[in-house]
C-alpha cells in the first residue's frame, strides 16, 4: 500500500495560507497590492474589529470578467506571469497566484467585479475554501473584495492574533507602506466607519505623502536625496537629525516600488547618520531603490518582504552616498549654498534678543565715556560680567532651561532676562538649534556661540535629560512601553529595595524594563529601553525603587512622573560622555521641540551666557574703539 498521497486542494490552500496570511494585516496587503497591479487610481480599505471582523477592499481598477473571477481563486493562476523569464522582469506586486485562494480558504469570501462598460457583473462567493459559486451581479467600477471572519475555520490560527488595536496597526502599517511606494493613487482607510487615514493623489509632491503617512511635523524637515550609480537610482527624501524617533518606524525601503527589510540598507542607512543622532533615536528615511529587475530576486520570502541583490554591496554604497550628500549640504550643518544666502527665519529670534541686550545695556552706560574700574568710588553696581561665576551660574527654579543671569539690584535697569523673565522659563524659537558649539569645557560642559553675539556654556547631562524624559513621555501618551532589548544583569540588592521592585513589575514594565527574582534578594535585569543599554544597573534599579508609583495605583503620567525622571537621568548619564560634533547638534535639534514646562533631576541646560556686550565690557574698552 502506497505510503505517499497527493494532498487535497483544500488542505494545500490552507497550507499556503500559513505562509501567506499570517494576520489581516497580510490580507490587507495582497488584496491593495492586487488593486494597485489592476491599474487603481484609488483604493479604500474597511475594516471591522481590527480586520478579523471584516476587510472590505474596493478599488476602480479595469476589474474582471466571469472567466477570469473564477480562475483567479484557483492555486497559481496568474496574469502576471508566463513564463520561467517573466519571473526576473516582473513590474507587478504580485506573481505566484497563491493570495487569492489561500485568503478564501480561511475565511467567508467574496469578489464583486466587472469590466469596464460590461452590462453585467460577476460575484464569486467562496467559504471556507469550497467550491466557488458565481453568480451574475450588477455592474461595476474596478472590484470589491469582502473577507469575513478570517481564520473562523482555523481557530489554533486564530489564537495567535493579537489584540484588536494591534492587529488594527499592523493593517494600517500595511497600507501605509503602499501609500508611500505609490503617491499617484489616493488611498482611504477606515475602521468601524471611523476615517484612519486619507490621503488623496499626490504626485507632484511626494512630501505631501509622507506627511499624511508619518505625521505633519515631519514635513518641514524632508530634505530630497538623490545619487545614481551604476545602474541603481535611489531617490526619496529623509528627515533633518532635528526630527528623529526613538524607534526604527520611520525608516521606508524600497526597490521597484516593492516595500522590503534588509540589513544591508539599513546598515547603509545607520552608518550615514552615525554622527547625527543622539544615542537611542533613528532616523526617519523613505527611500527608493530603482534597478533592472535581473539585478534583484524578489521571490526569496514568501511575503516577498525581502530580496537578494546580485551587487548587494554597491547597492549598499550607493544608498550611503545618497544619505551623506543631503546630510553634509543640509543647513543644520550651517552650510549656506553657494554665495551664501539669507538668514534662517529662526535667527530673527536671536537678532531680537541681541536688540533687547543692547538697549538695556545702553541705559546703563555711554560707551564713549571711560568706563571707572570696578571697586572705584564713581564705579556702579557690578552687572553679570563683574559677577562671580556662581552667580551667573545659580540653580534655576525646576524645569527651567536658563539659570537666572543676575540678582535685580536697587537703582539698576533690569538685564536681559529680567527685563522678560519668561525667557528664563524656556528658551525662543530656534534657540539651541542656532548655537554654534566650539568646544568641551572640564569633559561636560559644552560652550558655544550663538548667532545673537553671544558665549553660551551647556550642560550635557541636563540637557540628554530633558531630552531623554521628552521621549519617554512620548513613549508613555502611546500607551505602549518601548521596544525593549535585551540586557542581562544580575544585581544584589538590599531587601527593601528588593521588594519595591518585585511589587512593582508591572509598573517596570510599562516602562520598557523586565525583572524577575533571581534568588534570595538578587534579581535579574533582562531588558530595558535601548537608551539605558549599558547603564549602571545597580544604581538605576536603587533609584526606581524610590520612585515607583505604590502597588495598585493607576499606572499614568502623574504617577509615573518621578520614574520617567529616574530613567531620563540615566541615560544621560550613560550618554553624556558619547555626544559627537553630530550627535550635540542633534541634541540641540530636540531641545528646541523639548517642552521645559515638566521638572528634570537636574533642570539647568544653560548654566552662563553672556552677551558679546558684556565681554566688551568687561575688557574695558567700547565695542568699536576709535583707533
Amino acid at each position: 500500500m502506497a505510503r505517499i498521497a497527493r494532498l487535497s486542494d483544500v488542505l494545500i490552500n490552507k497550507i499556503a495560507a500559513g505562509e501567506v496570511v499570517e494576520r489581516p494585516a497580510s490580507v490587507v496587503k495582497e488584496l491593495v497590492e492586487n488593486s494597485i497591479d489592476a491599474g487603481s487610481r484609488t483604493v479604500r480599505v474597511a475594516l471591522e474589529r481590527g480586520g478579523l471582523g471584516r476587510i472590505t477592499i474596493s478599488d476602480d481598477g479595469h476589474g474582471m470578467g466571469p472567466d477570469d473571477a473564477r480562475l483567479c481563486l484557483d492555486r497559481h493562476a496568474t496574469s502576471k506571469l508566463r513564463e520561467l523569464d517573466d519571473l526576473f522582469t516582473l513590474s507587478t506586486k504580485g506573481f505566484r497566484g497563491e493570495a487569492l485562494p489561500a485568503i478564501a480558504s480561511v475565511s467567508r469570501f467574496t469578489l464583486h467585479t466587472a469590466v469596464p462598460e460590461a452590462q453585467v457583473g460577476t460575484r464569486v462567493v467562496v467559504e471556507g475554501g469550497s467550491e466557488p459559486l458565481l453568480e451574475e451581479a450588477p455592474p461595476r467600477v474596478g472590484t470589491v473584495i469582502s473577507v469575513e471572519d478570517l481564520f473562523y475555520n482555523t481557530p489554533a490560527r486564530r489564537k495567535f492574533m493579537r489584540r484588536e488595536s494591534t492587529e488594527l496597526q499592523h493593517a494600517e502599517e500595511a497600507v501605509i507602506r503602499l501609500a508611500l511606494a505609490h503617491p499617484d493613487v489616493s488611498f482611504f482607510v477606515e475602521h468601524g466607519g471611523q476615517q484612519l487615514f486619507t490621503s488623496p493623489a499626490s504626485p507632484g509632491d511626494p512630501r505631501e505623502r509622507i506627511a499624511a503617512a508619518l505625521g505633519p511635523g515631519v514635513h518641514p524637515h524632508l530634505v530630497p536625496v538623490e545619487e545614481r550609480r551604476l545602474g541603481v537610482s535611489v531617490t526619496g527624501h529623509i528627515a533633518s537629525p532635528e526630527y528623529t524617533l526613538p524607534n526604527a518606524r520611520g525608516i521606508y525601503t524600497f526597490v521597484n516600488r516593492r516595500y522590503i527589510r534588509d540589513r544591508g540598507l539599513n546598515s547603509a542607512i545607520q552608518r550615514s547618520f552615525q554622527e547625527f543622532l543622539a544615542a537611542g533615536r533613528q532616523p526617519v528615511v523613505v527611500l527608493f531603490i530603482d534597478m533592472d529587475p535581473r539585478t534583484v530576486d524578489v521571490n526569496v520570502h514568501p511575503q516577498k518582504l525581502e530580496v537578494r541583490f546580485a551587487d548587494g554591496k554597491g547597492v549598499g554604497d550607493t544608498v550611503h552616498a545618497a544619505i551623506s550628500r543631503a546630510l553634509r549640504a543640509a543647513p543644520w550643518l550651517g552650510n549656506t549654498g553657494e554665495g551664501g544666502g539669507a538668514e534662517p527665519p529662526r535667527q530673527a529670534a536671536h537678532y531680537a534678543m541681541a536688540v533687547e541686550r543692547f538697549l538695556t545695556r545702553a541705559q546703563e552706560a555711554t560707551w564713549g565715556a571711560p568706563l571707572p574700574l570696578p571697586g572705584t568710588q564713581d564705579a556702579p553696581a557690578p552687572g553679570p560680567s563683574e559677577l562671580p561665576f556662581a552667580a551667573l551660574s545659580m540653580p534655576a527654579a525646576s524645569g527651567s532651561a536658563f539659570a537666572p543671569s543676575t540678582p535685580l539690584l536697587p537703582g539698576r535697569s533690569p538685564a536681559f532676562g529680567q527685563a522678560l523673565p519668561q525667557l528664563n522659563e524656556a528658551p525662543p524659537p530656534g534657540y539651541f538649534g542656532a548655537l554654534r558649539p566650539m568646544g568641551v569645557l572640564g569633559e561636560r560642559f559644552h560652550v558655544c556661540e550663538g548667532p545673537g553675539g553671544t558665549l553660551v556654556v551647556l550642560d550635557a547631562h541636563a540637557a540628554l535629560e530633558r531630552a531623554r524624559l521628552m521621549a519617554f513621555q512620548r513613549m508613555l501618551a502611546r500607551e505602549e512601553p518601548p521596544v525593549p532589548t535585551l540586557f542581562g544583569a544580575t544585581v544584589e540588592l538590599p531587601v527593601s529595595v528588593a521588594k519595591a521592585l518585585v511589587e512593582g513589575r508591572e509598573a517596570l514594565s510599562r516602562l520598557g524594563l523586565e525583572v524577575e527574582p533571581f534568588g534570595g534578594t538578587t534579581l535579574a535585569l533582562k531588558a530595558v529601553p535601548p537608551v539605558l543599554v549599558g547603564a549602571d544597573a545597580r544604581a538605576l534599579l536603587e533609584a526606581l525603587a524610590r520612585a515607583l508609583p505604590p502597588p495598585g495605583a493607576a499606572l499614568d503620567a502623574v504617577s509615573l512622573a518621578e520614574a520617567l525622571r529616574v530613567l531620563a537621568c540615566h541615560a544621560a548619564r550613560h550618554a553624556e560622555g558619547q555626544l559627537s560634533d553630530g550627535k550635540l547638534r542633534a541634541l540641540l535639534g530636540e531641545l528646541d521641540a523639548a517642552d521645559f514646562h515638566p521638572s528634570c533631576i537636574h533642570g539647568t541646560v544653560v548654566v552662563l551666557e553672556v552677551p558679546l556686550l558684556e565681554l566688551e565690557r568687561r575688557a574695558l574698552r567700547p565695542p568699536n574703539p576709535k583707533i
